[in-house]
């Protein structure tokens, strides 16, 4: 919970949030000539399988209002090797407990947007602050960890 600022009233709200994930898709090559996947599916692929495990798997401090999948697969070319590349984005509406507990989902690869739907202000204290930014030490630390697995393993 966070304190909220409403005219002179000072209360304790949860944060309601919406968050955006583009899940990338990763074309694979089928055998001989059946079973390869294009980047758009692979895409939908992804961003299914994610929003089951939102669906299913509960975070700590969230609670998922509503995911919805209705945006289109978009391309773009990789600015590093020149290949399309497609997204399928995935918005959760989310309820958190404090501004902690959405740096969970604000650290992963796939985040472009945060919208913060209520409360329209925040007033945190010392130790409110202490914890959020001792969170996105962990988070970056994670990050960087998994990043160090995704890079040497090759």
């Amino acid at each position: 919970m966070v304190k909220s600022l409403a005219g002179t009233d000072l209360s304790e709200r949860e944060i309601r949030a919406r968050i955006r994930l583009d899940f990338r898709g990763v074309s694979r090559p089928g055998r001989l000539l059946f079973g390869g996947k294009t980047t758009e599916k692979a895409a939908e692929d992804a961003r299914e399988q994610q929003a089951a495990l939102f669906r299913n798997v509960p975070l700590q401090g969230i609670r998922i209002e509503d995911i919805n999948m209705s945006w289109e697969v978009y391309t773009v070319a990789d600015e590093v090797t020149g290949a399309e590349v497609a997204f399928a984005p995935l918005e959760l509406t989310v309820v958190a407990e404090g501004m902690d507990d959405l740096v969970r989902l604000v650290f992963r690869e796939e985040f472009r947007k945060i919208e913060i739907l209520e409360p329209e202000n925040v007033v945190l204290s010392r130790y409110e602050m202490e914890r959020f930014f001792f969170r996105i030490g962990e988070e970056l630390a994670r990050y960087r960890v998994a990043l160090e697995r995704k890079y040497n393993g090759r």
